[in-house]
């Protein structure tokens, strides 16, 4: 556990934020060797993703019940594959934070599972910035709640009112400013916002 620590932090979601993500991909791949259109294909395992990303359930059984709920024919391996395969790296998040590298604290604050996690942190360069993070599915608690981020504030030793949140969903950035964090709400479509709010940030901070 780190110690509070007065040091200015980013702190960053994932999904949509350092990557794009598109579970339509998966989908199409998926209703290929199943019965079911793709279309509805994720709402059959909607009792299950969620448990899932917050820790209820390991990756195997995850993907062993998934296939189970969509009958699909493949294998775990293919059908993990599929899953993990929805992402690309947004390239312009990359090289606005690289600068940053070294200088001050880069961490991860996500709500996602163990396959997700281990697959984009081999698969991506924008992730050997960071430093570390917090995954709902270790920390059994997720995103907007509260629970996650003031287990992130004493598992990292973050002091919010020096750490820039960002993240692209309006619910989580409502929960971090009532817990005193700097935020910003990223928009894929418009970076150079927040590529303006780091610059002043950074500024605010001496970074």
């Amino acid at each position: 556990m780190a110690s509070p620590s007065p040091t200015p932090t980013l702190l960053s979601d994932i999904g949509n934020v350092l990557v794009r993500f598109d579970f339509r991909i998966a989908a199409r791949r998926v209703a290929e060797q199943c019965p079911f259109p793709e279309e509805s294909l994720f709402q059959r395992l909607e009792m299950i993703k969620g448990p899932y990303e917050d820790g209820a359930m390991d990756d195997t059984t995850f993907v062993r019940e998934a296939i189970a709920a969509l009958e699909f024919r493949g294998s775990e391996a293919e059908f993990a594959q599929i899953w993990c395969e929805i992402f690309t790296e947004n390239t312009a998040m990359a090289r606005s934070l690289a600068p940053l590298a070294g200088r001050v604290p880069l961490n991860l604050l996500s709500n996602t599972s163990g396959l997700h996690k281990d697959y984009l942190l081999r698969t991506y360069d924008v992730f050997r910035l960071f430093d570390g993070g917090i995954y709902s599915y270790s920390a059994r608690c997720s995103k907007p709640g509260e629970a996650i981020f003031r287990h992130t504030i004493q598992e990292l030793g973050l002091d919010p009112s020096l750490t820039l949140f960002v993240d692209d969903l309006p619910a989580n950035i409502a929960t971090a400013r009532k817990l005193g964090f700097q935020t910003h709400l990223y928009d894929l479509q418009d970076h150079a916002a927040f590529e303006k709010v780091l610059a002043d940030w950074c500024l605010k901070h001496r970074v």
